[in-house]
């Protein structure tokens, strides 16, 4: 009775608001199937460590030892790059190797939202773990602001992934102010070849190799998404690839988002930092979009063959979530126009162009420092 008269008694307005945000991730995970994998444990962490005296957290709590173990050392990030790669399949993007221009145009928005963050008065360590929320790549988000301000790794972490489940209500106003009619009815050509099995094992050693030499900050990012890719593709290792896409990502997705959960205590969330860091989130999935529509513009400027612009928006890492879209807008403007092969073709460069951004970021702030 004491326990429980001083924990009530411990309550501040600032722990039950967090309760409230808790439930709303909650919510949105079970009722609306936003992210539910990482919202509904990020929620339930945060309900865990804003509770008074709560024994998850501290010294001896199981949520710091996760998060000393798995969040501080990067490993969990890491492990969740190698089960994305067992589940991603690049021959879209090697049957249209031009659609990596697409992946690069649309990290615009990171470097922006970085710089914005740097004039708002943020440090640069800090500005560029806020910037990388426009890679659309939770993981990516998680690794970099771990390692610049892990201070700030609660509400990046929870804009990153909030803002992954709003892509189809935060792409289509963008891509629409962009463009026509016209151009959004754009028909593309698709002359599919087959990709034989060596080009599909060699490609993830050869990204590797070529970001590690451009990037090296790179090469854990890049390193764990291609070996996953690599396991996949082998051709010798279907149970391993099966484990990581199954029981891998899900264990250590479940442990990253109630570790994350953890960290996000009412002194360290509720301040106006963190509403910054959502206003600049959304720049940054902003301007990632409007960067790959207006770098397919330009260069409908030189080509014969047209773009739709509405693929270069495809470049954002929120696979395969962007591609559909594209898809579904297209066929809006046009039932019998059919965009999504080169879609996905630039949504699967852009998970391989956010983790290079994130690599180049980590390399020139690290240089800078």
């Amino acid at each position: 009775m004491e326990g429980f008269l001083q924990s009530f008694a411990g309550l501040t307005i600032g722990d039950i608001i967090m309760f409230l945000i808790g439930g709303l991730l909650i919510y949105l995970a079970i009722k609306k199937d936003y992210e539910p994998m990482l919202l509904l444990p990020i929620g339930f962490g945060i309900i865990l460590a804003n509770i008074p005296f709560s024994s998850a957290i501290g010294k001896d709590g199981f949520l710091t030892i996760l998060y000393n173990a798995g969040i501080k050392t990067e490993l969990f990030p890491i492990l969740i790059f190698i089960a994305v790669g067992a589940m991603v399949d690049f021959t879209p993007l090697l049957q249209q190797p031009f659609m990596i221009f697409f992946g690069a145009a649309a990290q615009f928005g990171i470097f922006f939202t970085m710089f914005l963050a740097a004039l708002l008065g943020f440090d640069l360590k800090q500005a560029a773990s806020i910037g990388i929320i426009g890679a659309a790549d939770g993981p990516t988000s998680i690794y970099v602001a771990n390692l610049f301000a892990p201070n700030l790794l609660g509400p990046i972490s929870v804009a990153a992934y909030s803002y992954m489940a709003l892509v189809p209500i935060i792409q289509p106003p963008v891509i629409k102010a962009l463009t026509t009619s016209a151009e959004r009815r754009i028909k593309m050509d698709l002359h599919l070849v087959e990709v034989p099995n060596k080009v599909k094992i060699l490609f993830p050693i050869v990204v590797t190799f070529v970001a590690g030499i451009l990037a090296p900050m790179s090469v854990s990012l890049v390193g764990s998404l291609m070996f996953g890719n690599l396991i996949r593709v082998s051709g010798v290792l279907d149970r391993l690839s099966k484990t990581a896409q199954n029981e891998l990502a899900n264990l250590v997705t479940l442990l990253l988002g109630i570790t994350i959960g953890s960290t996000m205590t009412a002194d360290k969330f509720l301040t106006p930092t963190t509403l910054l860091i959502f206003a600049m989130g959304l720049v940054a999935f902003i301007f990632d979009t409007a960067g790959g529509v207006l770098f397919a513009k330009i260069l409908n400027l030189f080509l014969k063959k047209k773009v739709n612009p509405m693929v270069g928006a495809a470049g954002i890492s929120a696979f395969p979530m962007s591609a559909r879209i594209i898809q579904k807008m297209a066929q809006k403007e046009d039932p019998t126009n059919f965009v999504l092969m080169q879609a996905v073709g630039a949504n699967v460069a852009g998970q391989i162009g956010s983790i290079i951004a994130g690599g180049i970021v980590l390399s020139m702030v690290s240089s800078m420092m």
